[in-house]
């Protein structure tokens, strides 16, 4: 009888080491510099601190996007940022938000909710930071080429059905310019 309470004994204990190491990725996370590197995804850093704040009217040439795995992006309300896809089409950008329709995106994936609420977002790449707005889009031509563009770039040349996005499984936002 001993050894089972011994058992279990080791077993909360354990299990109350990994609650707390838990908690803690996460509160460090908060306030972090943007997201961590190193393939945390799914827990959202903090507010970006570092980076040169772009300004004028000329909107950039995303071309250069097109070789870029992922980007790091923060909303402005609340304050937290994430590393996503990134796809560029004929000058302009597009992040994705798979698994909507699933548990695991009902209960990890806030962020595009609290977008369509409040879409003010920072763009950040190579250091420079871009002021943007997330516009969720959902039909139109431009949703089949981010489709073939996400296909190219993350699905070995298979693009995503279009009933990905008009089942609401999968969302789409331009990273519109915020004037």
């Amino acid at each position: 009888m001993k050894w089972i309470k011994r058992i279990l004994g080791t077993l909360l204990a354990l299990v109350l080491v990994l609650v707390l190491v838990v908690v803690g990725i996460f509160t460090v996370a908060r306030f972090h510099d943007g997201p961590f590197d190193g393939g945390l995804a799914i827990v959202a850093g903090g507010a970006f601190v570092e980076g040169e704040l772009q300004t004028g009217t000329e909107e950039p040439d995303w071309a250069f996007l097109r070789d870029y795995f992922t980007i790091e992006f923060q909303l402005l309300d609340p304050a937290r940022s994430r590393t996503t896809f990134v796809m560029e089409h004929d000058g302009r950008i597009f992040i994705p938000s798979g698994y909507m329709n699933t548990i695991r995106g009902k209960l990890w994936k806030h962020w595009p909710m609290e977008a369509e609420e409040d879409g003010r977002a920072l763009l950040r790449v190579d250091g420079k930071i871009y002021q943007r707005q997330l516009v969720r889009i959902q039909e139109g031509d431009i949703v089949l080429a981010v489709l073939a563009e996400l296909g190219r770039k993350y699905g070995g040349g298979l693009a995503a059905p279009l009933e990905m996005v008009t089942s609401g499984d999968l969302w789409l936002f331009e990273l519109a310019p915020r004037h």
